[in-house]
């Protein structure tokens, strides 16, 4: 048996180790060896592997999907949505003042913010992301501040009592922050309750509350761990967003933005 010599056969080897976990509910050893044409001992290295990133439960013998919807890794959703992120991206952006203070969230979303603030500054961004951090790092007269804490893989961001204990000592003009989902009546849905609990945490250290979340992730509920959003939030989505999937946001009384690729407003 052979097996792909580049990372990217690798990462597409163990995508449909997950796919197959997940939909047969318990993939063995030998039949995905058999199925997918590599040794034994590759499977098992790739197993351990989604198992460390918290995407399967290992069995005897074989693995099981750890959650019904399987978390993506940041770096499986940076492609996805681009365009629409990159539209929300620039409205975000645009709502931010020279001389403020912007508290941003981990993501792909927000890093795509990241990457526009860099036109804002002088600015002052406190942050969760390493995303951010890499976009900023060298961007002039922006002062950038590291919540720290403890590093989550999956999404490359830090939470934690420590995150939890530097965001006491800080407050923001704004804050932007990511979704797996979003619901009108419960906030944003996440992985875990560390997460959510920092999203309400920098919610609430906010005077203006923006969720950035494209179309697909409207009404979603991937995960049973939820942040609740303080009255007067806003979402930000994109023009794939159905009008049906955007109701029950106006009659909760959320300000809701629909954006283009461009960064413009749709009406």
């Amino acid at each position: 048996m052979s097996e792909p010599a580049t990372a990217s056969g690798t990462e597409a080897r163990r995508r449909e180790i997950l796919h197959l976990a997940s939909t047969s509910g318990l993939a063995s050893v030998e039949e995905l060896s058999a199925r997918l044409g590599v040794t034994a001992s590759t499977i098992r290295r790739d197993l351990a592997r989604l198992r460390d990133e918290g995407l399967i439960t290992r069995t005897y013998g074989g693995a099981a999907p750890s959650i019904a919807h399987p978390e993506q890794s940041l770096r499986q959703r940076t492609g996805e949505a681009f365009e629409a992120k990159r539209g929300i991206a620039r409205w975000a952006a645009g709502q931010v003042r020279p001389g403020e203070t912007v508290m941003l969230d981990a993501g792909t979303t927000v890093g795509a913010l990241a990457h526009e603030l860099r036109r804002c500054a002088p600015l002052t961004v406190v942050t969760t992301g390493l995303t951010v951090l890499d976009e900023l790092a060298d961007a002039d007269d922006v002062e950038v501040v590291s919540l720290g804490g403890s590093l989550r893989h999956l999404s490359q961001g830090f939470v934690g009592p420590l995150t939890e204990a530097a965001l006491e000592r800080v407050t923001a003009d704004a804050v932007f922050l990511g979704a797996d989902g979003v619901s009108a009546e419960d906030g944003i849905c996440e992985a875990d309750q560390q997460q959510t609990r920092l999203k309400e945490l920098m919610a609430r250290r906010a005077d203006r509350v923006h969720v950035l979340a494209h179309a697909a992730k409207l009404s979603r509920r991937p995960f049973h761990a939820w942040a609740p959003m303080p009255a007067g939030w806003t979402l930000v989505t994109d023009a794939g967003a159905d009008p049906s999937a955007l109701a029950p946001f106006h009659a909760a009384g959320v300000r809701v933005v629909v954006t283009g690729a461009d960064g413009a407003e749709v009406p």
